[in-house]
């Protein structure tokens, strides 16, 4: 009997491009590439090599400079001449059209830059009628602005018979434009569209939530897999998807939970990233809408990752962006299973890294700092969860006292 064997496909392979720069040192370039080397893997790719330059700022043209393009480029084709070739380049920052279209007629293969690739793990991740229309919305928003890339095999023809034609005159449209005119009317006609499906939508999210009672409303925020699904997990019973990529959770989850007599509302929301989209927030405000209207706010952080400190200032601004900033409050530093430190030598008289610096260090630190307001858990290994619940408790129903003075939660049936 003939034997058939299945193979798996092979993943598309994935060169990264970033930059040093003034603004941004070698280990921040690092670290913005190790999460886009997560990002690329969360998105299916496999990346085989990293390129960086040392430079001013971006080019306007190429992004990198013409030497380290041909760089790209004679790697790209030492990997096609082994039989390995490379699927995509994906730069750190988002580029213009201008400096797409070089870059492909240059390299000659799929061009993604970050805002392109996140877009694309939305589209994966998005399950609800909201969060499709949502990551439509932004990705016709981002494609406006290139559609010219995509004709430039059909240029503006100049020239023509008749009389009358001036420049800009209609007789004297190439088909290139005629085209890239259609198609600009056919997306804006489509975001016209969503636009109006999700106004619709957050109309009946508004109503829903009028609908939920007198009850404290507590959002869960941070930076995207610092572990909020499973905290929701934890808290509340439920069986919201929980996985180690980014933006495993695009849809608000709300579940009611009750500690002790206390019931309340918990949401778990989409995580923030670093270069964020302004048009994926503007596409995912009515799904943030949670967190405006919540009455606290729970911050988790991972304080496992060397850059948590960024990651909290990424967030904060994000929240003030929204309006949120002065609502009240709290950190949740989670993953001290997986915290890790290097005690610094006694001879080292340089200034301690993170790297250097205890958990208990830490702890101090931020306590001094916080008080009540900070906290240290594990969701995965359930440490610290009870105190967790308890600060919850008191938060919880100090808010429930201030806002409903005359709701006397204690004897009410919420079931």
């Amino acid at each position: 009997m003939k034997e058939f064997v299945i193979s798996e496909a092979k993943a598309e392979t994935a060169v990264l491009v970033g930059l040093i720069t003034n603004q941004q040192d070698e280990s921040k370039t690092k670290e913005y590439l190790d999460e886009l080397e997560f990002l690329a893997d969360t998105a299916g790719a496999v990346v085989v090599r990293r390129f960086t330059q040392r430079v001013g700022g971006p080019s306007a043209v190429t992004y990198v400079g013409s030497g380290k393009l041909l760089e790209i480029k004679q790697y790209i084709k030492e990997c096609e001449d082994a039989d390995e070739p490379v699927g995509m380049v994906i730069f750190d920052d988002e580029l213009s059209a201008k400096q797409l279209r070089n870059i492909e007629k240059e390299l000659q293969v799929k061009i993604l830059d970050r805002t392109s690739l996140i877009l694309d793990i939305f589209a994966m991740r998005a399950q609800t009628a909201e969060a499709k229309a949502q990551v439509e919305l932004a990705q016709h928003r981002y494609m406006l602005p290139r559609l010219q890339r995509l004709w430039t095999h059909l240029e503006r023809q100049g020239g023509g018979s008749g009389s009358g034609g001036g420049k800009g005159s209609v007789g004297l449209r190439g088909p290139g434009e005629t085209q890239l005119e259609m198609d600009r009317r056919i997306i804006l006609q489509r975001i016209t569209l969503l636009k109006q499906r999700l106004k619709e939508i957050d109309q009946q999210k508004t109503t829903q939530r009028k609908n939920r009672g007198r009850l404290i409303r507590v959002a869960l925020v941070g930076y995207t897999n610092v572990g909020k699904s499973t905290m929701m997990n934890l808290l509340s019973k439920s069986e919201v998807f929980a996985e180690n990529k980014l933006f495993a959770t695009l849809d608000t989850t709300v579940r009611k939970m009750t500690i002790d007599n206390l019931p309340f509302l918990l949401a778990d929301t989409v995580g923030f990233i670093r270069k964020l989209p302004s048009d994926l927030v503007e596409s995912f405000k009515s799904t943030l809408d949670e967190v405006r209207e919540a009455d606290l706010l729970v911050h988790v952080v991972d304080i496992s990752h060397p850059d948590f400190e960024e990651q909290i200032t990424v967030v904060e601004k994000t929240l003030s962006e929204l309006g949120c900033a002065e609502k009240p409050s709290m950190l949740v530093f989670n993953k001290i299973d997986a915290y890790r430190w290097t005690p610094q030598d006694e001879d080292d008289l340089t200034e301690p890294t993170r790297e250097n610096i205890s958990l208990d260090e830490l702890k101090r630190t931020w306590m001094a700092r916080l008080n009540d307001n900070c906290l240290f858990i594990s969701a995965r290994e359930k440490e610290n969860i009870e105190e967790l619940r308890t600060v919850l408790y008191k938060k919880v129903r100090e808010l429930h006292v201030q806002k409903y003075p005359y709701n006397d939660f204690l004897y009410q049936d919420y079931d």
